[in-house]
């Protein structure tokens, strides 16, 4: 099932700097885009809103796992900055967060499209400023990357500090599994996002649904740390009758009741924690997905 037109022209304006730059310059813009947008999906704009947005769900029995917002990152001094603040963050997480909270970052933002050398070496001094327990998770990005973040996390010398995101929409994902079994990395099992060639991507739908299940039995079946990372109720529990001690993850503000549920149920659920000022094509993102997930 192809995306539908709206879906895909609002994909398209989620990767458009002059559309967010564009609302930014309207008076109110940004005011009437957080409410719309980013509100009901983002813990705010800083590191402590994202430390209290983490203490209230676990009150909840919900686990949280915290990303700074942003991406395709090419100037090395920027992405410093950014994986400077994530060792400062990992550093909190000990003191400052409950037990059970991770972080999750995408590789474009510590700059692996520039050098993916230099991205290795920033992911590598994330994960060593963990606490004990927490895990650092990396994000799916286009497949045109997935080579490269691949890379990265099997450079990590302590792999399991870290989880890999498998996107069931990629052709290549079957194979991409047992090698991150094998090296002892976990795997966050996601259908997959964005818009990719149909030579490298199944089509979103029924097609993406039933690779999602097969990959579930084939992580199974090699007795892998695996999350399941969907909102698709029917899909989840079909996943969970062959993986029944994996957690559930989910996103922040997306069917809360449901996750509420879940764990009041027994079943471990870690919630998508997303921060900083760069909120704006996250917001675009999840308002493309209801119109066509």
């Amino acid at each position: 099932m192809a995306p539908s037109p709206s879906r895909r022209i609002l994909f398209a304006l989620a990767t458009s700097a002059g559309f967010e730059r564009a609302v930014r310059r309207v008076p109110g813009g940004s005011r009437a885009a957080w409410r719309r947008l980013a509100a009901p999906y983002v813990a705010g704009e800083t590191t402590e809103d994202a430390l209290t947005r983490a203490r209230e769900l676990a009150r909840l029995n919900l686990s949280a796992s915290l990303d700074l917002f942003g991406e395709r990152v090419t100037d090395p001094a920027q992405a410093d900055a950014v994986a400077e603040a994530y060792r400062r963050l990992a550093e909190r997480l000990a003191d400052d967060a409950p037990p059970g909270t991770w972080l999750s970052v995408d590789l474009s933002h510590l700059g692996v499209t520039a050098d993916a050398r230099a991205a290795r070496r920033r992911l590598a001094s994330i994960a060593e400023r963990l606490p004990d327990g927490a895990r650092l998770q990396v994000g799916a990005e286009e497949a045109a990357l997935t080579d490269a973040v691949l890379e990265a996390v099997h450079s990590v010398p302590e792999p399991r500090r870290l989880t890999a995101t498998v996107q069931a929409n990629l052709r290549r994902s079957p194979e991409d599994v047992p090698r991150l079994v094998a090296a002892g990395i976990g795997v966050r099992l996601v259908k997959g996002a964005y818009l990719e060639d149909p030579h490298a991507a199944l089509p979103h739908g029924d097609a993406t649904d039933l690779a999602y299940l097969r990959l579930a039995e084939q992580l199974g079946e090699l007795n892998a740390d695996v999350g399941l990372a969907t909102h698709h109720g029917l899909l989840r529990e079909a996943c969970r009758r062959v993986l029944p001690r994996a957690p559930v993850e989910m996103l922040l503000g997306v069917r809360g009741e449901e996750a509420s549920g879940l764990a009041d149920a027994g079943v471990p659920v870690r919630l998508y924690v997303p921060f900083g000022p760069e909120w704006f094509r996250y917001g675009m993102r999840r308002l493309a997905e209801a119109r066509g997930a």
